[in-house]
């Protein structure tokens, strides 16, 4: 099922997740809902956060995504991202093991507003998969981004907050109109129950 996903404004997507324990059919249900709506908005990566539920939880695949490569290691062995797509990651933790570079990045939760932000470019990542079994990799490029990125959502961090101050203040007219409509619908969907 496609779910609504969050737009900026939403008091959810500060909210930091909570450490998933078990697997339960309520929770394999939600990441097949999440691959879903990521797939239908043309997204490569989702936080739990951007559809209402604060938990520890991503979802990401980067198989569409030809202009932007990614490198992968698996057991210190350089290794195909795309083999490890679609990708669940479950209390995810990563260590930076390169410098920052500067990236262009969007987020379904701010449509169509882009901005350059920096981030290690190589990341260590130890996380669950949707088994609940380890999983460890170290990774590059868009991947790398993308975790960072969704990461930051896990723990109420949003991209603007990364942005630099001109950027910000750039994007404050198109950020203050989304901000609004998200508080305008909320308002409508209190009266309505």
């Amino acid at each position: 099922m496609v779910l609504e996903i969050l737009k900026y404004g939403h008091p959810v997507l500060r909210k930091k997740g909570a450490k998933i324990e078990r697997v339960t059919p309520e929770l394999s249900r939600l990441i097949a809902d999440m691959f879903e709506t990521m797939e239908a908005k043309h997204g490569v990566g989702l936080a739990a956060q951007q559809v209402g539920a604060a938990l520890q939880l991503t979802v990401l695949d980067i198989r569409a995504v030809t202009d932007r490569p990614s490198t992968l290691e698996l057991d210190g062995k350089p290794a195909d991202p795309n083999s490890i797509m679609p990708l669940v990651l479950i209390n995810p933790e990563f260590t930076p093991v390169a410098d920052p570079v500067g990236g262009s990045e969007g987020c379904l939760s701010f449509p169509e507003l882009y901005a350059e932000i920096a981030r290690p470019e190589s990341i260590e990542v130890r996380a669950l998969n949707d088994k609940l079994e380890p999983v460890r990799f170290r990774c590059g490029g868009l991947l790398a981004r993308a975790i960072q990125h969704e990461h930051d959502h896990l723990h109420a961090i949003l991209f603007i907050d990364r942005m630099s101050a001109d950027k910000k203040r750039e994007l404050k007219p198109e950020l203050d109109e989304l901000a609004a409509e998200t508080k305008a619908a909320l308002k409508r969907e209190k009266e309505s129950e």
